[in-house]
Formats: C-alpha cells, structure tokens, sequence
C-alpha cells in the first residue's frame, strides 16, 4: 500500500493514515471493542485479534489500538528504602523537584507573578544515570542514592485509556475493500468462530460492535419504528377511503414483493446490503402500492357505476389500467439507470438505493398483476360465503296458528319485509 511505502521512505514514521468520508456512516467497518479489567491482557487479545483480521482477503488498515506514547519510568521502591522510612510520595517529590523544578520564590513583574523554579541544569537533566544516581533524603537526615532506594523500569506511556463500565476497553478497526468482501461478511466470519475462540483464551473478555455498525444498529432502530408508523398510516388512509378493513390489505400486498424484489436486485447485481438499501426499501413502500391501489379504485368504481359483478369489475380495470402500471414501472426505471450506471465515486453509495427501488417496483409489478385480481376476487368469495354462513345459522322467526288452521309468522311481520331485510 501507499502508506507502507511512505513509512519506509521516511525514517521514524511509524504510521500513516488516509482517511475520507463519501458515505452515510460513522466510524470504520469493522470496529470491534474489545473490554478487560487487566491492560496487559487487553493488549494480548488485540493483538490476536488483528492478526485474524489479516487473514482476510480484503481487510486493509488493521489497527489494534495501541499506539506506544512518550517513553516513560517507572520507579518501585524497594524494602531496604522502606526500612530507612522513605515513602513513595518521598521518591516522587524527589525526581519531580530535580526535573520539573521546586518553587522558590515568586517575583512580581507589573501584572504579571514569576515563577522562580529551582532544578538541575539541562545538560544533567538529558541522561539517565542522574536519575539513578539521585541522592534521595532520608526523614532521619542521611542520604540514599535513588538506584539503591528504588528499581527502575523503562517503558512508554499510553496515549489513551479508556473505559466501559469499569473495565478497561480498546477499540481494534479496520477497512474493507467492498470489491473483495464487506463489513458484514467479515464479521459474520468473526463470530462463527475466532470470536468465540478469544473469549475461551482470556477469561472476563468482552466485546462489542461499535463504529458503521453501531451506527447501522441505530439506524436500523429508529428505520423499524418509522416503518410501522408509516404502514399504520398507510392502513388507515386506505382504510378511510375505501370504506373497508380487507381491501387496505389487498392494496399494501405490494409492499412485501417489492422488498423481494429489491433484495433480488442486490443479489443478481453483486451488491451488498447496507443502509442505503434499507432507505431504498423504506421509499419503495409508498411507490408499489400505486400499482394495486389503481387497480382496486377502478374496480370499486365499475361495481358502484356501472353495475359490473366482482370478476367482471376487475376484469375490466385490468383492461383499463395495464398501459398506466407499465408505462410507470419502466419511467420508473428508466428514471434511476443512470444512477444505476453511475461510475464516480461521489454518487456510487447511492447505487444500493436505486437497486432496491427499480428491482423492487419491476418484481412487484409483474406479480401484483395477477395477484391483486385474484386476491380481490378471492376475498369477495369469501365476504359472500361468510354471509351465506350466517344467514344459514340465523334462527327461524316464530310462527303462531290462525283460525283456519294455517301457519303464519306473528303479527306485524311479512314474510315479504323478511326476504327483503334478509336481502
């Protein structure tokens, strides 16, 4: 990569990195948070944990969080120091005095207060045997030198130190070449096994999703509670318009094929899911049910105008209403192919959008033609065996004998206002 190669060039650069931002999204592709209560062990995991990641074929700029800070010393007293009554506070005032400075007086110059600092020069300041050669005073007046009163450990510091909930925690990323693979795709590998396999090796490990994918979590969340309210919304327009429960339904039977259809797209396609699919499908609810709705309104209208029995009715509307469906699908479709053909960079992340929708109104139309007349026909069917039934199972009315012998319902009712109410 381009960045190994300016890292070799210059000489102590240990890392590069490009960063660019043409999508919908927070955060790299696979961010994984790793939690543990010991650093050490933290750093082991993550460790392990990137090298997985580099068996990959697509997973590029690796990173498993630790970047080594400052160089830094790390002083232990010893038990021969303690004896002499030297505390860790005594150690700690004694080098901070010798390299950052005590104060000694303050000096007022106009508005201003100076700080006078005493410390060592700068050239005894630059090495390290003045540290272990520091002459440390004892509560009782004697003097130690500090590589006898404490150990010395040569390390680096931190950058950063994070927590979740008590434990320490470290965040392992790392990029993904969508030509090759997805985000998605990598860590449904992680969790069939290598995953599973670090928790078992380091005992009290934990770790949770965070970056694009806890964005497309949230995203997700709040895509489920609008979709419900808008299918609500949908139901009850429809419901109010129609005068009718069933035929909202027969309607909004689009919606599910036309989220077959766009998932079918991404699949012939080569496309992967994302958010922007998700969008796409979300839209495509209110574009498919035209196609229905078209249909039923006309329908409805030929049976309350022109007297037209249910199959007739429908037939009909089909008829009337094929050149309209077709011609809107293809505008339709039409519409979004050249973002379909898009090359650039800048509008690619909008490609999935337009593959939900133009794979989800073509599959919905070419079903919805067929099915919507015969669920409408159907349920028609249905409505009139439901009555049949009820009409059957409806008690018989009373009847009393008059004065020739016959049998005649009670009076005030007419066998003829019986047939017509029961009409």
């Amino acid at each position: 990569p381009i960045s190994m190669a300016i890292c070799a060039a210059i000489a102590g650069l240990e890392s590069l990195t490009f960063a660019a931002q043409i999508a919908i999204g927070d955060g790299a592709e696979v961010d994984i948070e790793l939690s543990h209560s010991s650093l050490e062990t933290l750093e082991l995991a993550a460790a392990d944990l990137a090298a997985t990641l580099g068996t990959y074929d697509g997973v590029q700029d690796i990173d498993d969080g630790f970047s080594a800070g400052k160089p830094q010393l790390s002083f232990r007293l010893e038990p021969t120091a303690r004896s002499l009554g030297l505390t860790v506070a005594d150690l700690a005032s004694a080098v901070r005095s010798a390299f950052y400075g005590t104060e000694a007086l303050r000096l007022q110059r106009g508005r201003n207060e100076v700080k006078v600092l005493v410390r060592l020069p700068e050239e005894e300041r630059e090495t390290l045997s003045t540290v272990e050669n520091l002459m440390l005073r004892t509560p009782l007046g004697g003097e130690v030198p500090l590589f006898r009163a404490a150990s010395v450990e040569y390390g680096s510091s931190y950058t950063e130190i994070r927590r979740r909930e008590g434990k320490r925690s470290i965040d392992v990323t790392a990029d993904v070449d969508e030509t090759v693979t997805s985000g998605n795709e990598i860590l449904a590998a992680l969790r069939r096994g290598p995953l599973r396999d670090l928790l078992k090796k380091y005992a009290g490990l934990s770790y949770s999703l965070e970056g694009e994918q806890q964005t497309q979590r949230e995203s997700l969340e709040a895509l489920g509670i609008g979709f419900v309210l808008a299918m609500f919304g949908i139901f009850a327009l429809l419901a109010i318009a129609f005068g009718s429960y069933v035929q909202p339904l027969i309607v909004m039977v689009a919606i599910p094929f036309g989220a077959i259809g766009g998932i079918a797209g991404h699949y012939l396609l080569g496309y992967n899911l994302n958010m922007i699919s998700f969008f796409g499908l979300i839209a495509l609810t209110g574009i498919v049910i035209n196609d229905s709705l078209v249909l039923v309104v006309t329908a409805n209208r030929y049976r309350e105008e022109d007297g037209f029995t249910c199959s007739e009715a429908m037939q009909a509307a089909g008829v009337r209403r094929l050149r309209p469906i077709l011609l809107t699908t293809i505008t339709t479709v039409l519409g979004l192919t050249p973002m379909l053909l898009e090359t650039s960079v800048q509008a690619r992340f909008l490609i999935p959008m337009a593959i939900s929708i133009a794979g989800g109104e073509m599959f919905s139309t070419v079903l919805l033609l067929g099915l919507v007349p015969a669920l409408y026909v159907a349920v028609e069917d249905v409505q009139k065996g439901v009555q049949r039934c009820l009409h059957w199972i409806e008690p018989p009315e009373p009847s009393v004998e008059d004065e020739h012998g016959e049998m005649r319902p009670p009076a005030g009712i007419d066998f003829a206002d019986r047939r017509t109410a029961s009409r």
